[in-house]
């Protein structure tokens, strides 16, 4: 992966490279004297509600999914090479199961023999525990 490329959602979208911002920071946790001076952690924002790329339907879903803008924080890796193409993998991937459509969902019930079984299954509960009471005394 280049250094500023273009990140590839699928065959219709493309996220330009303008359009992505990156941060680098030192990465959390133990590691001595590299952890502490080595930016290697990645941060890569994409701003949803300002994209050009973006269709009106597509930004309507994402910004439904993530809000305004969807972030990707990396600190994976001990290298910020590797954590950048992470973060981007990682965007990318976001992105795509996204804009898949979901399917509709239909409306199902359950069928007579199901509802029957049902309440034959209540009233075996409901015998079972009228047979723990203490009987009446008549």
């Amino acid at each position: 992966m280049a250094r500023d490329s273009d990140i590839e959602i699928n065959g219709q979208l493309t996220v330009p490279a303008h359009e992505l911002t990156w941060r680098f920071g030192p990465s959390g946790g133990p590691g001595g004297q590299h952890a502490n001076t080595a930016n290697t952690r990645a941060e890569l924002v994409f701003e949803i509600a300002t994209s050009g790329v973006l269709s009106d339907r597509q930004r309507r879903v994402l910004e439904d999914a993530f809000g305004p803008r969807l972030r990707v924080v990396v600190d994976d890796a001990r290298s910020q090479n590797r954590n950048r193409e992470v973060a981007a993998e990682r965007l990318a991937s976001k992105l795509r199961q996204a804009l898949v459509p979901k399917p509709k969902r239909r409306p199902t019930k359950p069928s007579r023999r199901a509802k029957q079984r049902r309440l034959d299954a209540k009233r075996r509960t409901g015998q079972r525990k009228a047979e723990r009471r203490r009987p009446d005394l008549d």
